[in-house]
């Protein structure tokens, strides 16, 4: 049996980490991959994994890559090989970015997209308390907060601008039924 593959996107501040690392506590079968950006490693958020600019374009330049984009001045990937869990039958999750997507649809078969979204106040009073942009950079990221996901592939709406528990609840049901 195959498993499904899903593209996590939304807007900054909209908790596509904190939805992920909840499912992954709930659902212990669900892959998560690791991106890879080029930040160090003890930049903080989510679990990746650091490499320099020049060590991501060697990667990019070598194949390793299934996607990859540029956003916020830094580089993103998301590795091909753990793309391949879902081969052997595993749901496999990755935090995407909606302006990649395009790219991913002559790439990657099958891919679902997980479109989670909250509410623009609630946006710009998280990515404030998480302390790591200047509001200059706070309202860029805001102004981008409504880009669609573009047209093409199966979506799931995930609106997490209340509570986490009622966010989690929408997250999960996109993974139903459950597999064995």
């Amino acid at each position: 049996m195959t498993g499904r593959l899903f593209a996590v996107v939304g807007p900054s501040g909209a908790g596509k980490d904190t939805l992920i690392a909840a499912a992954q506590a709930v659902l212990p079968d669900l892959h998560v991959v690791r991106r890879v950006i080029s930040r160090p490693a003890t930049a903080g958020g989510e679990v990746f994994e650091g490499v320099s600019a020049a060590a991501f374009a060697a990667r990019r330049e070598a194949g390793e890559f299934a996607l990859h984009w540029q956003a916020h001045g830094l580089d993103y990937g998301i590795p091909a090989a753990a793309l391949a869990l879902r081969d052997h039958g595993k749901d496999v999750l990755f935090n995407g970015s909606r302006k990649a997507l395009a790219a991913a649809q002559g790439r990657i078969a099958g891919l679902e997209v997980i479109l989670v979204s909250a509410p623009p106040a609630v946006l710009a009073q998280r990515l404030a308390a998480r302390g790591r942009e200047a509001e200059a950079d706070i309202a860029a990221r805001l102004a981008r907060a409504t880009d669609p996901a573009p047209d093409g592939f199966r979506l799931h709406p995930v609106d997490n601008g209340g509570d986490l528990a009622a966010g989690l609840a929408a997250f999960l049901a996109v993974f139903q039924p459950v597999r064995a």
